[in-house]
This record gives structure tokens, C-alpha cells and sequence, in this order.
């Protein structure tokens, strides 16, 4: 998809219009202005491809009006003289997406009007469309299950492949982050280009600037020869930066230079090197609690956050965890050249009811341990669970009211049947002792669809 840089810039007075469309250009942006905010409606329809500009005080329509009239999903910036604060908070309140007031600083609006293109890009992209068949089930090889959260995030996944905007993915550690990242990529149109990963919270502060730009040969002692930095090297590609809230303060402020310069210089150079890369930046952090907190730096949090996808902990989304199970269980199989064993309807409530607290990596590394264990001493999952379990099941660890953790022991007993008899309504029913329309009631109730479990 096309980068949006159009603005409609929508004002009465003739010497302003010419003034925004000279400093927009030169911007490089597309520009259409209007003297008339009625004028421009036709041209703001729900799939306009860009931002409105507009004065508040006009006459016929104003900028309130004008914002009212027009799909709210198209971003509107609104420009406000002395005296008219109250009326463009009033707007905010309406869904403008942002105002600036008289005299502005001429770069800060276009620096607005450009984070506002790119969340239109966002909007367009995440209206709901037709994946290629092709697409969806690679990438559900790729992010596995069928829980509603996992289903969310896919879709989430393949509508923002197809921008070039900036993304931040948050969740805690261990719930795939980097994975994700690396499926944007194969899905954008920058597949073919590098995908660089950096964990920035392992670079030391001294490093960082030399790790990220590069430098010259003699730039500092031990720099023999000239080095690429990770900037240049993913160059027409995507970077992710995990960690990223680990970030020294002092480094964000070049940071975020470079993301709004889209240029680096090397460490021991004066020469701007001009980069095109997708910056896909993963945090186990919330970054607009950091920003407020003073821990990360508001302008940069601003930045890079354009667009965002959380990824759920593995306890919400715990319908997942046998068919994750498995799969990885296969994984090791492969890369062992051992033979992957049946799970029983005890292992797979075990699965169901641990906590995983270290979220899909746990479930990784219990899963190989599980096939190397198992090769020798045939052990349970369930055994293996309570050897390592450092923090038991929420069903049993008091928790919650007795209500509570009856529902969650019924769900996991229901959900392991279905698994272990492949969605079998009729063995289910058998082995529970459950009437068709009991069991029917209670998967409803538990999110539990049959579809999900069929062999």
C-alpha cells in the first residue's frame, strides 16, 4: 500500500492557504486547499487517502462544523487563534486528532500532519478486508490456535503487514513478540528485504550509538576499520528493537533524530547516510506509563507508536496450549529424530491447568524437555509440571472464589475430552455423562468451539 501523504488544508484567508501549501510541498506532501469547508466535502469520503487541515472561525461552515459532517475516521487537525482553546478541546472531545494554536511552530505542524498520514494509513489498512487464503494459512502455521485472542491477532497481524507504518508490540516476556514482529515482516511488501533484530537491552550504553549507526575506522580506540551500523544494514527492510524500554534516556533524543530525519551518521563521520526502514520496536513495558513517569521520552513514545499489537499472556488464551503443545512436541521430534508420542487426556489437563507463567517460551521448553524425559524414564506432563513448577495452577493456588475455580477446572476437564477424542460431540457426551444440550450450554459458556479441536 502507497505511503498517504495528502492534506486537505481548508481556510478563508488566501495568504494562509498559499503560505500552508508552500510549506507543505516543500514538506513534501500532497496538497489540495479549499477557501470553503463545503467545497471540500465531496472529496472526504470514507476512503479518502489522507488529513484535513482547517481553521476553526470560518464563515459558512466552520472547523467544528466541517468535523461533524465528515467520516470520523479521517484524522482532522484544527487550527485555533488566541481565545479559542475551550472550543478546540470541545473538538478533541468530538474526535479531531489533534490542534495547534497561532503562532505554531511551522515544523511541529508538519510533523503533525505526518504522524496524522500515518494513522490514516493505520485506519485504511485494519478496515476489514479479504486475506489470501495462502496468507492466512501460513500465518496459521506460524501464530497457532484458535482462541479468540489468537484469531484477533492474526487479523491484527495481517491488516497492519500491509502498511509501512511503525509498530510497537507489547506483551510479556516470553509471549512471542519477536515472532510476531517477523511475520509483519514476511507479510509486508518488504519480505524480500532484511529483517534485523536488536536487543537493545543488551547492547551496553557505551556500544549503542556504534551498534545502531555504525562507525569509521579510527572513530574511537579499536575501531580498525569501518562498521555498518544495524540501521544500514536493514536498509529497505524492517528493524525490530526489543526491549526497547531499556533504552538509556540519553540515547533516545538520537533515537528520535534519526527516526524523524530517516538519516544516520556514523560514529566518527559528518555525513548523513539516508536509511528506509521499517522500525518494529517490542516492549514488556506499558511506554505511555514509562513517558508519563518520565522514564521514556514522550516525543519518542509518540513516534513509535503509529500503530500497536498486543500479545495476550498464555493463561488468556489457555484453549491454545494443547495444539501449541503438540506442535512444539513435533518440532522436537524433528530436530532429535525421536518419536513424537499421543498425548492422554492427563497430560492435556495438566497442560490446561498450569499457570505458564513464563508464557509460550515455558511452553517450548517443557514440550522438548517433556520428549527428551519421556524418551528415558517415560514420564507425565503432569509429573514433569509439578518437577518444575515453581508457581502452581490458579485453579489450586487459592486464588479467586471457590465459584471461580470450580469454572476453571470444569473448562479444562471439558477442553481436554474435546481434545483427546479430536472434537467428538457424541464421545464427550459419553465419557462426562453429559446431555447433548448441558455440554452444548457449557462450551458455549466457555468459549469452546468444536471446530477447533477436530483431528
Amino acid at each position: 500500500m502507497k505511503d498517504i501523504t495528502h492534506a486537505v488544508v481548508i481556510d478563508d484567508e488566501p495568504t494562509v492557504l498559499e503560505s500552508l501549501e508552500q510549506l507543505l510541498t516543500l514538506a513534501d506532501l500532497d496538497v489540495t486547499t479549499f477557501s470553503d469547508a463545503r467545497d471540500a466535502l465531496p472529496m472526504l469520503t470514507s476512503d479518502f487517502r489522507g488529513v484535513v487541515v482547517s481553521d476553526i472561525r470560518m464563515p459558512g461552515m466552520d472547523g467544528m462544523s466541517l468535523l461533524q459532517a465528515i467520516d470520523p475516521g479521517i484524522p482532522v487537525i484544527l487550527i485555533t487563534g488566541h481565545g479559542g482553546i475551550a472550543q478546540a478541546v470541545e473538538a478533541m472531545k468530538l474526535g479531531a486528532y489533534d490542534f495547534i494554536e497561532k503562532p505554531y511552530k511551522q515544523d511541529r505542524l508538519v510533523e503533525l500532519i505526518k504522524r496524522a498520514c500515518q494513522q490514516r494509513q493505520v485506519t485504511l489498512a485494519t478496515q476489514p478486508q479479504h486475506a489470501t487464503a495462502r496468507e492466512e494459512e501460513w500465518l496459521a502455521s506460524v501464530i497457532i490456535g484458535e482462541s479468540a485472542p489468537t484469531q484477533t491477532l492474526r487479523q491484527h497481524v495481517q491488516a497492519l503487514a500491509r502498511v509501512n507504518a511503525d509498530v510497537v508490540i507489547s506483551g510479556e516476556t516470553g509471549t512471542g513478540k519477536e515472532l510476531v514482529a517477523r511475520s509483519l515482516h514476511a507479510l509486508s511488501i518488504r519480505k524480500d528485504q532484511p529483517f534485523v533484530a536488536i536487543n537493545v537491552g543488551a547492547i551496553p550504553e557505551s556500544l549503542l550509538e556504534s551498534e545502531l549507526f555504525g562507525h569509521e575506522a579510527g572513530a574511537f580506540t579499536g575501531a580498525q576499520k569501518r562498521r555498518i551500523g544495524y540501521f544500514e544494514a536493514a536498509h529497505e527492510g524492517t528493524l525490530f528493537l526489543d526491549e526497547i524500554e531499556s533504552m538509556p534516556m540519553s540515547f533516545q533524543i538520537k533515537l528520535l533524530r534519526v527516526l524523524q530525519e530517516r538519516e544516520v551518521v556514523r560514529v566518527g563521520s559528518h555525513a548523513p547516510i539516508p536509511i528506509n526502514v521499517r522500525i518494529i520496536s517490542a516492549t514488556k513495558e506499558d511506554l505511555r506509563e514509562a513517558a508519563r513517569a518520565g522514564h521514556f521520552r514522550e516525543d519518542l513514545y509518540y513516534r513509535l507508536m503509529v500503530a500497536d499489537i498486543y500479545l495476550p499472556a498464555l493463561r488468556d488464551r489457555i484453549d491454545d496450549v494443547p495444539a501449541l503443545f503438540a506442535h512444539f512436541l513435533r518440532e522436537a521430534g524433528r530436530n532429535n529424530q525421536l518419536e513424537v508420542p499421543a498425548l492422554n487426556y492427563e497430560d492435556v489437563l495438566a497442560l490446561e491447568l498450569h499457570q505458564w507463567p513464563g508464557n509460550v517460551r515455558e511452553l517450548k521448553h517443557t514440550a522438548e524437555r517433556y520428549l527428551l524425559t519421556r524418551s528415558f524414564n517415560g514420564i507425565s506432563v503432569s509429573d514433569l509440571l509439578q518437577l518444575g513448577q515453581s508457581n502452581r495452577s490458579s485453579a489450586f493456588s487459592g486464588e479467586g472464589s471457590l465459584s471461580d475455580r470450580l469454572e476453571q477446572v470444569e473448562k479444562a476437564l471439558i477442553s481436554a475430552e474435546l481434545s483427546h477424542h479430536n472434537g467428538s460431540i457424541k464421545m464427550v457426551m459419553e465419557v462426562l455423562d453429559l446431555p447433548r444440550r448441558t455440554l452444548n450450554e457449557k462450551m458455549q459458556k466457555y468459549g469452546l468451539k468444536r471446530e477447533a479441536f477436530l483431528g
